[in-house]
């Protein structure tokens, strides 16, 4: 569950934002979710036509990505949503009946204008939501999944983490992962953990088994162990069935 201070290694920031911050500053920046962390699913927000929606409508029931990012950050919050927006397509999955996509501003200053240039082309249709929300909004969901981040008023610039959560449907949150970092593969896998077994059908269910997740790197990665352990009980009950039957054919053969 804990994505630790190396997520650093993938944090954005301007020119602008790093010369304004302190080092001290930066290096508090960081995804690091508490154990069984939980989002206010109660907390209003406002979508791109400025209409209110709480969290809980957005997620929907559904496992959630939950993407935190900067509506005017063009260097890093860019492409990073472009590598999510074909993740996701590669996954398999559909937005609005297997997962929902929820991306919201970390800076309370951006307006639905800002969002709706952000999102433009890449993320919509059923199961997606832009939310803008207030700084007190923004607060309470950033501390409930550990996201810490810091805004350079001098420089009109924030520093942040490139990371996102997944949340399981009571918006309990699953894993961290790094924007930038990310592959479709580790992307379906978080999501059908997220969704506890009830999306992807059998076959996401036995993926899940044969493959841990590592909290460092954000990614999920081969229990070789387990798949030998696996592999080996399988090939022992084949062998096993193997001399049974012969042994019996044997039997019948001598009794003939």
């Amino acid at each position: 569950m804990r994505m630790l201070a190396l997520i650093l290694l993938l944090t954005t920031w301007s020119s602008a934002a790093l010369a304004g911050l302190t080092e001290q500053q930066l290096g508090e920046l960081a995804l690091a979710p508490a154990p069984r962390a939980q989002v206010p699913m109660a907390l209003g927000f406002k979508d791109t036509e400025g209409n209110d929606k709480s969290l809980g409508e957005a997620v929907g029931g559904r496992p959630t990505l939950l993407l935190p990012v900067d509506f005017t950050c063009s260097q890093i919050c860019g492409p990073a949503l472009t590598i999510i927006a074909g993740a996701l397509k590669q996954t398999g999955l559909e937005a609005g009946r297997d997962y929902s996509l929820v991306v919201f501003g970390i800076d309370s200053r951006d307006d639905a204008i800002a969002a709706r240039r952000f999102v433009q082309g890449q993320v919509a249709g059923p199961g997606v939501s832009v939310l803008i929300g207030s700084g007190a909004a923004i607060e309470q969901l950033t501390t409930a999944i550990g996201y810490r981040f810091q805004t350079d008023g001098q420089n009109d610039a924030v520093a942040h983490p490139a990371a996102f959560v997944t949340l399981t449907r009571d918006g309990q949150v699953s894993h961290a992962f790094s924007s930038l970092g990310l592959q479709p593969f580790d992307l379906r896998l978080g999501l059908l953990e997220a969704g506890r077994g009830t999306i992807g059908g059998l076959g996401g269910r036995i993926a899940l088994l044969c493959y841990g997740f590592d909290a460092v790197h954000g990614v999920y990665t081969t229990q070789v162990a387990f798949a030998l352990k696996l592999g080996c009980s399988f090939t022992f009950a084949l062998l096993v069935a193997a001399i049974v039957m012969m042994c019996r054919r044997s039997g019948r053969g001598v009794v003939a």
